[in-house]
């Protein structure tokens, strides 16, 4: 009976070891932790682009690319585009694209609406 106690309190201490997380568990890959905040901040820059190019009085009904030579836009890699909502299949045509997507200085980008919203960001 004893033997059978002692074996239960180990495997009660066993098994609570390992479903329990550390409250400040580090990320096992710290880079990928780095493009999200890189992500969110380029989502976050191209609304705040998007919306002083409405400030501005820019008309984004044809889809600008708004970090295409725009000095506002610091962020290395990514670019920002307008297109529209629903997307339409003049907004894939490549043409239609940041200049650097399109070249291949930049591979990730930023989609908003003509409203500033959010479409993709890849």
């Amino acid at each position: 009976m004893r033997l059978s106690i002692i074996i239960l309190a180990a495997f009660v201490l066993l098994l609570s070891g390992c479903i329990s997380y550390p409250e400040n568990k580090q990320p096992s890959n710290v880079a990928e932790e780095e493009k999200l905040s890189i992500k969110e901040e380029a989502v976050k820059e191209c609304i705040k682009l998007c919306k002083s190019a409405i400030a501005s009085g820019i008309d984004l009904s044809n889809g600008p690319c708004l970090s295409d030579n725009n000095p506002e836009w610091q962020i290395e890699d990514w670019v920002c585009d307008v297109a529209h909502w629903p997307r339409k299949e003049v907004d894939n045509l490549a043409k239609n694209q940041c200049n650097e997507f399109r070249e291949g200085r930049a591979k990730h980008f930023v989609e908003v609406d003509e409203e500033c919203r959010p479409i993709r960001a890849i």
